[in-house]
């Protein structure tokens, strides 16, 4: 949905910009112009701003915790390893051709 239509910004590009380190109306200010011609997006702007600000939040609030035992480092959730992730672990320095 569009929020400032005189520089055709929308409630996705101000939650990315939230995602990219906008934290404030002046952020959003520099960065997407929101608020700099007539001023009537701003109640708008901030509303999605806030609860991008909020998801934004809870996110980050629910990436695995990691806890230290020493020797040990335990993860309560390990991410899966992706396909390219498993070939570049499985090709090894002697692999490749050495120029000089």
């Amino acid at each position: 949905m569009y929020i400032c239509v005189c520089k055709g910004v929308t409630d996705g590009a101000i939650r990315e910009a939230v995602n990219k380190g906008a934290e404030r109306m002046r952020d959003l200010k520099n960065c997407l112009g929101v608020t700099e011609q007539c001023g009537v997006c701003a109640c708008h702007a901030k509303e999605v701003l806030e609860q991008a600000r909020q998801q934004k939040a809870q996110v980050q609030a629910s990436v695995p915790e990691t806890v230290y035992k020493p020797g040990f480092i335990y993860m309560k959730q390990l991410p899966e390893e992706t396909n390219d992730e498993r070939e570049c672990r499985n090709h090894s320095v002697a692999e490749s051709p050495i120029t000089a």
